[in-house]
């Protein structure tokens, strides 16, 4: 570690955070003024929109967009270090481009670890702060029921419920079947079924159970009775924000039930797994870019840089989009979609840095 690499480090990360100050302001004044009826129209106090809403906003979407902001600080000084000649002198004292792009890949290594450690241990914890007040607050909650419900809790036994309410976390017109391989073993059928949120168990009420074995049949009925089943409310929950507040531990164990359930959400919790693994990647991918891009002095000073910098990172957003889009909807495997776009970017990023030293 050298002067240089001290200097451009300190460079590196002070316009970084200030950067991420920058559009901290500018995002929470934007997200006030959209919500600000809706803050007026609920019954939230003041401390819960900052400690839980803001409390979750702030570090999900400057996460989000760190590798973007990362990108927009690196353009701007190193198009400024570039306007005044400093650059130049570095190459020139035998140092090659490979070189000169050491501390900036130490500093993003920083940002990256961070950005890692804010994904997985972080983010799911103030996401949890996020849902909670929206789906309490800003969420429509008039329409709240789940309609003809299938779910398989294992092997060989399938669950179906006319509608469940997630409001109240009552089911209705409840049917749970258990099979021996493809032999009926009992059918259990009831008007309702309730979440005892104390037992942690579910209530069935006016219930009736057809028990066979072979070709004898047992009817059972009852008023009300308690059972254990594999099985949550969130697991019928209609609101799609509740992926994003869930830890690592939870979402493995989603997507291990889900291989079994089939309920059509394994796109969704895939792509959030991978996406708090891939993402924070894009870091090194548009710092390479963006030193690429701006190391050269160009007539009009750091205007035209900072310009090509921000049309790339809307470019960037766009193809996450793009892709996340085509793994929900087109059959693309989530590992393929998260990859996509560091791999297109990459790419480019490679080709400007071979070129950037001509």
């Amino acid at each position: 570690m050298k002067i240089i690499d001290w200097y451009i480090i300190k460079k590196y990360l002070g316009t970084f955070v200030f950067t991420l100050g920058i559009f901290t302001v500018i995002s929470v004044v934007f997200d006030i003024s959209e919500k600000l009826d809706d803050f007026l129209k609920s019954t939230a106090t003041t401390k819960e929109i900052i400690l839980e809403y803001y409390g979750g906003f702030i570090p999900f979407y400057l996460n989000f967009l760190s590798p973007l902001i990362n990108f927009i600080a690196v353009i701007f000084f190193t198009a400024k270090m570039a306007d005044q000649t400093e650059i130049v002198p570095i190459l020139c004292g035998k140092a090659s481009f490979n070189r000169f792009l050491r501390p900036y890949f130490i500093a993003s290594t920083l940002i990256f670890i961070i950005s890692m450690i804010f994904n997985q241990l972080i983010i799911p914890e103030t996401n949890r702060l996020m849902t909670n007040f929206e789906n309490t607050y800003l969420k429509d909650s008039k329409n709240t029921s789940r309609s003809n419900v299938h779910l398989q809790l294992d092997h060989g036994t399938f669950v179906f419920m006319e509608s469940f309410d997630n409001n109240t976390n009552n089911g209705y017109r409840f049917t749970l079947e258990k099979f021996n391989k493809d032999t009926l073993e009992s059918k259990l059928m009831a008007d309702r079924i309730a979440w005892d949120s104390v037992a942690r168990k579910w209530k069935i009420y006016n219930f009736t159970i057809r028990h066979v074995n072979g070709l004898k049949e047992r009817m059972e009925a009852g008023i009300e009775k308690d059972t254990t089943l594999d099985m949550k409310p969130v697991d019928f929950d209609i609101r799609d924000n509740i992926y994003s507040a869930m830890n690592y531990k939870e979402l493995n164990e989603k997507i291990e039930k889900e291989k079994i359930r089939g309920s059509g959400i394994m796109v969704n919790l895939e792509l959030e797994k991978y996406k708090r693994w891939v993402y924070p990647f894009s870091t090194y991918v548009l710092t390479l870019i963006g030193v690429a891009l701006s190391s050269r002095k160009v007539r009009g000073g750091v205007g035209l840089p900072l310009g090509v910098g921000i049309a790339m990172s809307f470019l960037y957003i766009l193809l996450i989009q793009f892709s996340n889009v085509f793994a929900l909807k087109g059959g693309l495997p989530p590992i393929i979609a998260v990859i996509i776009p560091n791999l297109i970017f990459g790419t480019i990023g490679v080709v400007l840095a071979i070129k950037a030293p001509k």
